[in-house]
């Protein structure tokens, strides 16, 4: 009986491959918008504005390039 079963092949390597991949992908857009929301608050505080638009404004940068990103990988 064990004779007549065809093998599969292991496509769980390219499973890993893929989840690894996305969750890398995660991870570096989480710290691209991390990094320039930090950077907007820092300017914010540093020139004492009472309303955060510089925090806003590049945490909103900060997406954009992410999805760039993401987009150019996502492409190859």
């Amino acid at each position: 009986m064990a004779q007549n079963e065809q093998k599969q092949p292991n496509d769980g390597g390219k499973a890993v491959n893929a989840y690894a991949k996305y969750t890398g992908m995660a991870f570096q857009m989480i710290a691209i918008i991390g990094i320039f929301a930090f950077a907007g608050y820092k300017i914010d505080k540093a020139n004492q504005h009472h309303t955060m638009w510089v925090t806003a404004a590049l945490s909103l940068g900060g997406v954009f390039i992410s999805l760039f990103i993401v987009i150019r990988s996502v492409k190859n």
